[in-house]
């Protein structure tokens, strides 16, 4: 438990760090517009696939086939003739094109479809060739009245719908808390050494682990509001669904502030100037934002990279955070993660009593 000295201390720095507006406001500013945005653009619904047919043949069955696919909600057609549509494929109008050829009629036996594609979208080609291959060949047995062998009937067990954003948010509050956390321990040490705030306490009875906690805990109340200003917006004006224990998470999210700010004080100790805290604070921050789960799954990346990956803090508290957000996990269930949450927790205290000096800047 904090003792009366250390809750002191904190509502002392909590109140230094309330002065500082403009700098609450730009925190809260940049998670917002950037959960804003992945709102809008994960909103609509998916646009149908641009198609150009090219029907070079008299019979009436290629009639009715392309009808077939202009009637398909999947496809915006355009008839055409073939190099006005090979034009508009490559000025980027078309995404597809679909010839037809002159044999193409009812008696025609595996008649050769030719499809022209962009091959700059090759990406893209992978997601719609399924599509369209599924949607020709529901069409060829409705032309030759065969009845396929089964259906499948798909049931979504979850019964709830999962949108980027949703996976995206609390790899964004782990990010947030991360870099509020070293931000603010971390310039918040330079700053009082070069003020010379630390040399009149090093005459005082605090002592390290005193002032550490003190600021720590008034970091934390910063970082715990601006989090449920976020998750408020998140969920109130974005729609996101949380389904886990709102306890738990939070939880993981005093963890982690804990973990971040005792990570800032180490870079505070070992920098001598705020240039310098930056410059050892980006090598820190960015390549947790990109190894640790916060924009895609770790098992997405190189298999290489991986085991690196999993041990980083960040990768621990945002997988937690994820797990409980998204799938509704339990704290037990989520034992692995709070195991290595719980090896970081020790190990920034430790790193952050240690290299902690009044006077001088560790070496």
């Amino acid at each position: 438990m904090p003792t009366r000295l250390q809750l002191h201390l904190a509502k002392v720095f909590l109140k230094i760090f309330l002065r500082d507006r403009q700098s609450i406001f730009f925190s809260l500013f940049f998670p917002i517009i950037f959960m804003t945005v992945f709102g809008f653009v994960n909103s609509g619904e998916v646009d149908p696939i641009e198609l150009g047919i090219v029907n070079n043949s008299p019979s009436t069955v290629a009639t009715d086939f392309a009808q077939m696919l202009i009637d398909n909600p999947l496809f915006t057609v355009t008839m055409g003739e073939e190099t006005r549509l090979r034009t508009e494929l490559v000025e980027g109008d078309q995404t597809m094109v679909l010839i037809l050829p002159e044999s193409f009629d009812a008696q025609s036996n595996g008649a050769e479809l030719q499809l022209l594609v962009d091959a700059a979208q090759v990406q893209q080609l992978g997601l719609i060739m399924p599509l369209l291959e599924q949607t020709l060949i529901s069409i060829e047995r409705e032309f030759r009245n065969i009845e396929p062998m089964f259906t499948l009937t798909v049931e979504d067990v979850q019964a709830r719908s999962q949108r980027y954003l949703d996976f995206l948010l609390p790899g964004l509050m782990a990010f947030t808390l991360m870099q509020l956390s070293i931000a603010g321990s971390g310039f918040n040490i330079v700053e009082y050494r070069r003020k010379g705030v630390l040399k009149r306490l090093f005459v005082t009875p605090i002592r390290p682990r005193d002032f550490i906690t003190s600021i720590v805990l008034a970091r934390m109340a910063i970082v715990l509001i601006q989090l449920t200003v976020l998750i408020a917006f998140a969920v109130l004006a974005l729609d996101v669904n949380i389904v886990g224990n709102f306890a738990s998470f939070y939880f993981i999210v005093m963890l982690g502030t804990f973990i971040f700010l005792c990570l800032g004080f180490c870079l505070g100790s070992i920098a001598k100037t705020q240039q310098a805290v930056m410059a050892v604070g980006n090598i820190v921050i960015f390549p947790q934002i990109f190894l640790s789960g916060v924009f895609y799954p770790i098992e997405s990346m190189p298999e290489l990279i991986q085991p690196i990956a999993k041990i980083l803090p960040l990768s621990f508290v945002s997988t937690a955070m994820r797990e409980i957000a998204n799938n509704g996990a339990s704290l037990i269930a989520i034992m692995p993660s709070l195991i290595g949450i719980a090896v970081w927790f020790i190990i920034g205290f430790i790193l952050a009593t240690r290299l902690f000096v009044w006077k001088e800047v560790a070496n």
